[in-house]
């Protein structure tokens, strides 16, 4: 399959973020980083800046094992205030923008029933992405890293045994591609009554921020549901749209990420450098 121009920026800040990752200890700098990808290091500068909205060398601080820790301690968002701090309000302009809605109770039982899922697999800057959607809206998304596209696949199809499912890549490319540039995105999800309340409370942590999953089972109504809250985070449908990257646990640890706890880390990272390039931004008058 022929690989837009965009599609090759994800493979490469795929690419570069796993390698900044895995390098971490050593702290490569940008022209060990460049040549990795092949490019002069000014290329590289100028394309992840754009992505990130920070040079690579800043990126680095962000994917340390403390900077968990960092933001359970400085951006800790209580959710039942997060709405009316206006932290997830529309002045943050790279908070994503999703509207959902749950399937009926008679839906959830038919297990996908009668129901047509289109699905395939896409470059994102996260690594190769898996993404799933109904004339409804996207039921799915996931990442290959760490298990593949088959095993990746089944986990999906799982949620619903008995839907339709017809694969075509081209459109999952278009529907990454509106996804992380901002477009807004209708959500289709399928669970349990408890669940849909974890992925909702999930929904309102705005990006930069974190909460616990002891907050999460406050949220939810059940503050002793830790264990169940941690469940119903690692069954979310729906990968980054609904942040379950960002739960953490009281002790600042990252917990785990059913996709892998790289994919985690870069999630954060990213997250984070775009929240300190904005506000560095808002506060040179930029």
């Amino acid at each position: 399959m022929h690989k837009t121009e965009t599609s090759v920026d994800y493979d490469r800040m795929a690419e570069a973020i796993r390698f900044i990752d895995e390098t971490c200890d050593e702290q490569p700098g940008l022209d060990d980083v460049a040549a990795h990808l092949g490019l002069s290091a000014a290329h590289f500068q100028r394309m992840f800046s754009r992505w990130t909205g920070v040079s690579p060398k800043k990126y680095q601080q962000y994917l340390t094992l403390n900077h968990a820790k960092f933001l359970l301690q400085k951006r800790h968002t209580v959710l039942d205030t997060a709405l009316e701090s206006g932290l997830s309000g529309p002045g943050r302009l790279h908070d994503l923008l999703v509207s959902w809605e749950a399937m009926t109770p008679g839906e959830y039982a038919r297990a996908g029933g009668g129901l047509e899922i289109r699905y395939g697999f896409a470059d994102s800057v996260f690594g190769e992405a898996l993404v799933l959607w109904t004339s409804r809206g996207l039921c799915g998304m996931g990442f290959t890293a760490e298990m593949g596209q088959k095993v990746c696949l089944e986990d999906m199809q799982k949620r619903w045994p008995k839907a339709t499912y017809i694969q075509d890549d081209p459109a999952a490319a278009t529907q990454i591609n509106g996804i992380f540039s901002g477009a807004e995105t209708r959500l289709l999800l399928s669970g349990a009554p408890f669940q849909i309340k974890v992925w909702e409370a999930l929904l309102s942590i705005p990006s930069g921020h974190v909460t616990t999953y002891s907050d999460i089972a406050l949220r939810a109504g059940n503050p002793k549901a830790v264990r169940a809250v941690g469940t119903a985070v690692g069954r979310n449908p729906v990968s980054w749209l609904i942040p379950c990257h960002r739960a953490l646990r009281k002790s600042g640890g990252l917990g785990g990420y059913h996709w892998g706890l790289p994919v985690k880390r870069a999630m954060l990272a990213y997250e984070s450098a775009r929240f300190d390039a904005h506000d560095e931004a808002c506060e040179s008058g930029g």
